[in-house]
C-alpha cells in the first residue's frame, strides 16, 4: 500500500509537467499564425476603407468603413467588369487540376505499388524540370503558343498549367500511395478487378486525403500563376492576376481598390483550403494511411 501511495503522485504529476512545458511552444506556434495572417487582416480592413483613408500615413485604423473599393472593383466607374477574368482563372486552375490528378494517379500507382525499373531515376527526372527556371522556358512557349495560334487562350493555358504541375502531383501522389496496404491490392487482384477499377474503388477512396492536399497544392499554383498568364494572354484569356496588375497605373496605386480586389481574388483559394483542411491535414501531415 505504502508502495502505491508513493507511485500515484509522480505519476499525476508527470502528464502536467508535460503539459506545462510545452506551453511556449503553444504560445510561439499562436504569434508565428498571428504574424502570418495579420497582412491578410489588414488587407481586408484596407478594402473596406475610402482611398482618402488608406493612403494616409501612418495608417488610420479606426478609420470610417466603406465599399468604395469594391464598387470600383467591379466596375462601378469604369464599367470593366472582373468575372471574365475571374472565369477564366477558376476554368484555367480547375481543368488543369483535373488533367494532373488524372495524369498524376496512374504514374504514382506505377512508381510505388507496381514499381518500373529505376523508378527513383524516374522521379529524378521529374524534379530537374522544375529546376529549370520560369523564365528561361517563356520565349520557347510563346513561339509554340504563336506558330499553333494558341495565343490568348484558355485552352492552352490548361494544357500549360498541367504540364506545370505534374512533377509536383506525381511526387506527392507517390509518397501518399506507397502507404496503401500491400494485401488491400492483393484483395482487389483476387476478385478479378482490373487497373481502372482498382484504381477508382480501391486506390482513390484510401488515398483520398493525399488526393484532397495534391489537388489543393495544383489549384493554388494555377490560380496565383502570373508570369505566363501575362505573357501569353491579351483581352480574352486573361486571367485574375493579371487583372490584378491593371490596378497599379501611371496615376499612382490604388491602395482600397487594391486590396478590395486582392480579398475577392483570395476567396476561391479560402474557400477550398477551408472546405478540405481536414482531408489536406491528414494528407499533409499522416500520408494516406497512418
Amino acid at each position: 500500500m505504502s508502495t502505491r501511495t508513493l507511485q500515484r503522485p509522480s505519476a499525476i504529476q508527470g502528464p502536467s509537467v508535460v503539459k506545462r512545458a510545452w506551453k511556449p511552444w503553444g504560445a510561439l506556434a499562436w504569434l508565428s499564425g498571428i504574424l502570418f495572417v495579420l497582412p491578410v487582416l489588414w488587407m481586408v480592413l484596407t478594402s473596406f476603407h475610402t482611398e482618402a483613408d488608406a493612403a494616409t500615413n501612418p495608417p488610420s485604423l479606426f478609420a470610417g468603413l466603406s465599399l468604395q473599393g469594391y464598387a470600383e472593383f467591379f466596375g462601378a466607374s469604369t464599367g470593366v467588369s472582373p468575372w471574365p477574368p475571374l472565369i477564366n482563372s477558376v476554368s484555367a486552375s480547375v481543368g488543369s487540376t483535373v488533367l494532373v490528378l488524372l495524369l498524376a494517379i496512374p504514374a504514382a500507382y506505377a512508381l510505388s505499388i507496381r514499381p518500373v525499373q529505376k523508378w527513383s531515376d524516374v522521379l529524378f527526372f521529374f524534379l530537374t524540370t522544375k529546376m529549370l527556371p520560369m523564365v528561361a522556358g517563356l520565349l520557347p512557349i510563346y513561339l509554340i503558343a504563336q506558330f499553333s495560334g494558341l495565343l490568348d487562350n484558355i485552352s492552352f493555358l490548361v494544357v500549360l498549367y498541367t504540364s506545370m504541375n505534374l512533377p509536383i502531383a506525381v511526387w506527392l501522389m507517390r509518397s501518399f500511395l506507397a502507404e496503401i496496404p500491400r494485401e488491400m491490392l492483393e484483395a482487389a487482384a483476387l476478385d478479378g478487378a482490373g487497373l481502372v477499377t482498382t484504381l477508382r474503388r480501391v486506390v482513390a477512396p484510401v488515398a483520398m486525403p493525399g488526393i484532397a492536399a495534391t489537388a489543393l497544392i495544383c489549384f493554388i499554383f494555377s490560380w496565383n500563376e502570373l508570369l505566363f498568364a501575362r505573357v501569353l494572354t491579351g483581352v480574352v484569356a486573361g486571367t485574375a492576376p493579371v487583372f490584378l496588375t491593371g490596378f497599379v497605373t501611371s496615376q499612382g496605386l490604388f491602395l482600397a481598390k487594391m486590396c478590395a480586389a486582392a480579398t475577392v481574388v483570395s476567396l476561391p483559394v479560402l474557400v477550398a483550403g477551408f472546405a478540405a483542411q481536414d482531408k489536406l491535414v491528414q494528407g499533409l501531415s499522416l500520408g494516406a494511411v497512418k
